[in-house]
């Protein structure tokens, strides 16, 4: 439905002899409609959970399910341009062609981002914000930079897509780091090594290039020290207090009273309390752990209860990989689906339960 309105908007909004590029207009609203998404989620109970599912996704713990229907998608809407690929192509290159023609660019218009909303609205669940925005721009603005041809353009475009996403993946896998912003700064890399490539051949003398790129260098890494060296001021001569390590939970035992519990606690009673008492997923996924080392079926069964209860499928997902660690078995649970959906996974956790001691 926004898609849709999105799409009258965008096509509306385009005039015959304008001033402002439509692509600047349509980056506006983009990051305004993400500003102000971020606004509205932080209000939330656990928005910052929520704005980082939103700006990164969840890639990681996607579904073949999910995966094939994109395909169609993705499929039907590339189909749908290859058929009216002449119209789009006049409409984006020459509009002015397309209007003198007697083409009604703004119903063109409107199909075009249609499905360009289509494949966005499919893509920000799994991919997030930033990488679909990535997506959209890094790999166009290289292939310009390195040639005119349109069909070199898609070939340039759609490889640098395919091999920057699969290493900027096994980076994140390898360094543990969140994979979708590690293949944004990726991306970022490799745009900066082609325009600083393309600036050498280009230039008339490649000694003048090179040392102004080394003078760059210099100062974009003399700027860096000099950043660190201000926060590790900071750091060691500021009043900030800093949270608690991750490996600590935080027991509410008053209004205005808190007594922090180490996780190398080995009692039960107060690892329970703990889980209580806190509201952050992430720690009660910690006690939980902790649980099953002096109480495996307690352990297990405060993870089955996260499962009911957290809202956030890429946490659920890493409490499933605990419990499959005991059981060898996933039950035929899906991260991505509500409680009703995997009531027949979840009866089957708990007939399992009871067969440990």
């Amino acid at each position: 439905g926004f898609a849709v309105l999105g799409a009258a908007i965008f096509s509306l909004s385009r005039f015959r002899h304008e001033k402002i590029p439509q692509e600047a207009i349509i980056g506006l609203v983009y990051a305004l409609a993400a500003a102000i998404a971020i606004l509205v989620i932080d209000k939330a109970p656990h928005g910052a959970e929520h704005i980082k599912e939103l700006l990164t996704g969840s890639i990681l713990w996607v579904k073949w399910k999910t995966i094939f229907h994109a395909a169609l998608v993705y499929a039907g809407v590339g189909l749908f341009h290859f058929i009216f690929r002449d119209k789009f192509l006049l409409i984006s290159n020459d509009p002015e062609k397309a209007y003198q023609q007697g083409l009604n660019v703004r119903f063109w218009d409107f199909l075009f981002y249609v499905s360009f909303g289509i494949v966005i609205t499919h893509s920000v669940g799994t991919a997030g914000v930033l990488l679909v925005f990535v997506f959209l721009v890094v790999p166009a603005i290289t292939s310009i930079m390195i040639t005119d041809v349109l069909w070199k353009q898609l070939v340039i475009g759609w490889s640098m897509g395919l091999v920057v996403s699969v290493i900027g993946l096994y980076i994140s896998y390898i360094a543990d780091l969140p994979s979708g912003p590690t293949v944004v700064t990726f991306y970022g890399l490799m745009l900066l090594l082609v325009a600083l490539t393309l600036f050498v051949l280009k230039a008339p003398s490649k000694t003048k290039a090179l040392a102004k790129i080394g003078l760059g260098v210099a100062a974009t890494i003399a700027v860096a020290f000099g950043f660190r060296f201000i926060g590790h001021y900071f750091n060691h001569h500021g009043h900030h207090k800093h949270a608690e390590s991750h490996l600590q939970a935080e027991v509410v035992t008053g209004e205005d009273q808190s007594v922090t519990h180490d996780l190398n606690e080995t009692e039960p009673e107060t690892l329970l309390k703990a889980y209580s008492k806190t509201e952050d997923w992430a720690e009660r996924l910690e006690i939980s752990r902790k649980l099953t080392t002096i109480n495996k079926k307690l352990g297990l069964s405060k993870m089955v209860q996260l499962l009911k209860e957290c809202p956030y499928p890429f946490l659920r997902e890493e409490v499933l990989q605990e419990i499959k660690k005991y059981s060898g078995q996933d039950f035929g649970y899906d991260s991505l689906k509500d409680f009703e959906e995997n009531k027949k996974a979840f009866e089957q956790m708990e007939a399992w339960l009871q067969t440990l001691n």
